[in-house]
């Protein structure tokens, strides 16, 4: 049957009451009309009017201000701000799209496809990833939302050598894995898992390295048969990814043994692990918000504000230590803070 389209609000000379019955014997179908394409314009947004206009004073004074905290200036974040500022606007290359009915035409300006940078290119590689992972990759079986954060005194150091978050997701892994197969006391059985690093906390996108994970609440045997958790207990898997994590760490020479000791002793040891509730198979949407959550980027294009003195301010949730809800920077600082979570 051919359905025909119209609009909801029609001219009062126009306007005729139709029975439902008619409606449906003649095939009509009143609808909203299509949506229009809204160019985005981000050379409007503060974010980025911020990199456009203060981006090379950032790289010339890099060595003077940042390196000796942060190290040498990485050639990613050249290249991805290059990237942001030439894409998003038709000058930088577009796309003509045209509708073969109506004849209808725009056009769409190009993206720049950076990753944990441009929010509009990584909130649509959130979305793709929720998508696949539940329709492609997740076993139908129950998972859980699980978060490895490590202390203050290791951010730095992740920090100067980015190889080092690699150690971060694996060990959240092992840790995972070791624990479940000591609740079955078997060896042949694994967790399925998928594993987002993250390197920016709540606070205006402070540096904050840690791994979120999407883990079933389970083990599968070699046979495909997949054991439900008996029992699971978070403090056992904070102390094991702990001692992996700095026992790695001082393999690989980037904490001396004293320093490690000292870690070890802490009562409060700064590290955490969290896991939420299990999610049922069937609560894909809930599943699909999780994923995008654990790809979310960090900051969105309008979040920053320009002060009459020129510094940029960022609406934040309440600060524990001060209560503050506002975090005001001058622009190079900002770049900084901001340029600091590419990996």
């Amino acid at each position: 049957m051919l359905w025909h389209c119209l609009p909801t609000s029609l001219p009062d000379y126009a306007a005729i009451e139709i029975d439902d019955a008619i409606v449906r014997q003649a095939g009509l179908l009143l609808c909203e009309p299509p949506a229009q394409y809204q160019p985005r314009h981000p050379e409007r947004t503060g974010f980025y009017q911020l990199f456009e206009t203060h981006f090379d004073n950032y790289v010339r004074t890099y060595e003077e201000r940042f390196e000796a905290h942060s190290g040498p200036l990485r050639p990613v974040v050249v290249w991805t701000v290059e990237a942001f500022l030439d894409r998003g606007r038709v000058q930088g290359g577009f796309a003509r799209i045209r509708c073969p009915k109506c004849h209808a035409e725009h056009l769409l300006a190009f993206s720049c496809r950076t990753r944990n940078f441009c929010s509009s290119c990584q909130a649509k590689r959130a979305v793709l990833f929720a998508e696949k992972l539940t329709s492609e990759i997740l076993a139908p079986v129950p998972h859980r939302h699980w978060t490895f954060s490590i202390p203050r005194a290791l951010r730095g150091l992740v920090e100067r050598d980015r190889k080092l978050l690699g150690l971060l997701s694996q060990t959240a892994y092992a840790s995972i894995l070791k624990t479940f197969q000591a609740l079955f006391e078997r060896t042949d059985v694994r967790p399925g898992c998928v594993v987002s690093l993250q390197t920016f906390g709540a606070y205006g996108g402070n540096w904050n390295p840690h791994a979120h994970a999407l883990v079933s609440d389970g083990v599968f045997s070699d046979e495909g048969e997949f054991l439900p958790l008996p029992s699971l207990d978070t403090a056992a898997v904070m102390e094991l990814f702990r001692r992996l994590l700095l026992r790695r760490l001082h393999q690989a020479e980037r904490l001396s043994e004293s320093f490690m000791q000292n870690l070890l002793s802490w009562v409060h040891p700064g590290f955490s692990v969290f896991a939420g509730p299990p999610v049922e198979a069937a609560a894909a949407a809930s599943l699909e918000s999780q994923a995008r959550y654990i790809t979310r980027p960090a900051l969105a294009m309008d979040a920053l504000q320009k002060l009459d003195d020129g510094r940029l301010a960022l609406e934040t949730p309440p600060d524990p230590r001060t209560g503050a809800t506002i975090l005001s920077l001058d622009p190079l600082e900002w770049i900084h803070r901001i340029t600091a979570l590419m990996f």
